[in-house]
């Protein structure tokens, strides 16, 4: 769900970066060819985090749910040198339409594809990191936060996407479907956390962003 008048939405991307010939050819073969097409973050949320990499300069971002790998090619912009994406997707149908864009990016040797239940293959993934991005099955949303804090470095972030559920989360608990209650529970869980700063942001369907004191 877009929150901003579709007006000040589009003055927002005219003044926005343009997101580059491969993107955009993402953009259009994902809403063309693969079901739920509004999972991809697009032009504006896209070059929201790339500027986060590009501030951040990680070394090891770590991505729960890659769709068809927009937001792991944006985050890929701003990588250091030796830096790495590992991107994790459950859906092994998507593997293949991934690969084709990955692989004909600048960062191709620095996207790493994993397919997988990403709570298994977390645990594989050894290095300190600086990036987790959520943006997979939102009851599991504080299940990977959980999983992953003590291995995000002092300075690293937390990033979760959809926090605002197309605005749901604004009603009374007790009444939430099971995804919009964990979303909510998830929200009140980083308010609740004093190992974090969080400020939540409503970019498209809200980004939580949370940083590891």
């Amino acid at each position: 769900m877009e929150f901003l008048p579709e007006e000040i939405d589009q003055y927002c991307q005219d003044f926005t970066e343009n997101e580059s010939e491969l993107l955009l050819e993402l953009n259009r073969f994902t809403h063309n060819n693969v079901l739920q097409p509004r999972m991809l973050a697009g032009h504006l949320q896209g070059r929201v985090l790339s500027m986060l990499s590009h501030m951040i300069s990680p070394k090891i971002v770590v991505e729960i749910g890659t769709y068809t790998g927009y937001s792991a090619l944006c985050w890929a912009e701003g990588l250091s040198k030796d830096g790495a994406v590992h991107t994790i997707e459950i859906n092994d149908e998507l593997e293949n339409k991934i690969l084709s864009f990955v692989d004909r990016s600048p960062y191709k040797s620095q996207i790493k594809l994993h397919i997988g239940r990403a709570a298994d293959i977390l645990n594989d993934i050894h290095e300190e990191i600086d990036v987790v991005y959520i943006d997979a099955d939102k009851e599991n949303y504080a299940h990977y936060y959980n999983q992953v804090i003590d291995r995000v470095k002092p300075g690293g972030y937390i990033i979760a996407d959809n926090v605002l559920w197309s605005g749901k989360v604004t009603g009374k608990p007790e009444e939430m479907d099971v995804e919009t209650r964990a979303l909510y529970d998830y929200s009140e869980m980083i308010q609740s956390d004093e190992r974090v700063q969080n400020v939540l942001f409503p970019i498209r369907d809200g980004l939580m962003i949370a940083r590891k004191k």
